[in-house]
């Protein structure tokens, strides 16, 4: 039967509603794949570093020249902004109390994950994928050290997920401010370890679904990955490290492995890489109480007037099933 469930750590609401998936048309599959990446108008490829801002970081084994071949992985400023350093609200002259606004002010930046005409995570090798996601640390710990409130890491993985380059890339977001959804998270840690005399929320729930047994996907000797109690959407995918660490960024465990585990088994389920949206939450400003993760969550159906018009998504595959 179905049911509503509450996500342990935001209060966001679901309904699971397995027998969903036996309606007509409601064949869960993968996005049509992408189109092959044209080499010649990907400006992402090694040796178009012309066709990007200046780079702001870079890892390169062969300790090249900025803006030249020889990278491994390689930041640059978003040439589309949703904000800016700079930003400044125009002058209003309608009531603030009912037309509020502020600056977008913050910082914005890409981080191509390989030289390669590569379009997904997913059909990156190992190695490549810890190269990739220690640039993500390194990025995360430097606007934090610079004063972020919240630092935002994600990836629109395919065209289905939002993706406006087909060669692989995540994005990096740092706000002077901490959104409602996360804000309403670190208030629940903060919560939960008041009511439990320093309990961490993430680790206590990692610890009981490890028990439980039932929506345990792997576990390495960092991770565990996870389908979530009230997953928002189908084969969605939590990864957490096993000893709680408030900050992605600090030293420990990255969870490399165990995101291309994931990935993989993603890849293997629909016969391809499906397009995807991931982030990577770490303790934003203020929070004494926190635990890191990576979310998953794969582009399988569309949302609807339910989840549109009420805030409550539509889940039809029981994260136990997936």
């Amino acid at each position: 039967m179905p049911e509503i469930r509450v996500d342990p750590l935001s209060g966001h609401r679901a309904i699971v509603a397995d027998e969903r998936a036996a309606r007509p048309g409601s064949g869960l599959e993968a996005p049509p794949a992408d189109p092959p990446i044209d080499p010649e108008r990907d400006p992402f490829l090694e040796g178009h570093e012309d066709r990007t801002p200046p780079e702001l970081d870079a890892l390169r084994p062969d300790e090249s020249a900025p803006d030249t071949p020889g990278w491994a992985v390689r930041v640059v400023p978003n040439l589309f902004p949703a904000v800016h350093a700079d930003a400044q609200a125009p002058p209003r002259e309608a009531r603030v109390d009912l037309f509020a606004s502020a600056p977008a002010s913050g910082h914005h930046e890409v981080i191509v994950a390989t030289p390669r005409p590569v379009g997904s995570l997913a059909e990156l090798d190992a190695a490549e994928l810890e190269l990739a996601m220690t640039m993500w640390r390194r990025r995360i710990a430097h606007h934090a050290g610079h004063g972020a409130a919240c630092v935002h890491l994600f990836v629109n993985d395919g065209r289905a997920a939002g993706a406006s380059q087909p060669h692989t890339h995540a994005q990096l977001v740092a706000l002077d401010t901490v959104p409602v959804l996360i804000a309403r998270e670190r208030e629940r840690f903060g919560a939960y370890a008041t009511s439990t005399m320093g309990g961490n929320l993430l680790a206590d729930l990692v610890q009981e679904e490890v028990r439980l047994g039932e929506r345990i996907v792997a576990i390495d000797d960092e991770t565990v990955v996870l389908a979530p109690y009230a997953s928002a959407a189908p084969y969605q995918l939590l990864i957490a490290p096993r000893r709680p660490a408030m900050r992605f960024e600090d030293e420990g465990p990255l969870g490399a492995a165990a995101l291309h585990d994931a990935l993989g088994r993603l890849a293997r389920r629909f016969g391809r890489p499906p397009a995807l949206n991931l982030w990577v939450r770490t303790a934003p400003r203020g929070a004494e109480h926190y635990c890191w993760r990576i979310d998953i969550r794969p582009r399988l159906a569309q949302q609807a007037g339910l989840e549109l018009g009420t805030g409550i998504d539509l889940n039809p595959v029981a994260p136990e099933r997936a």
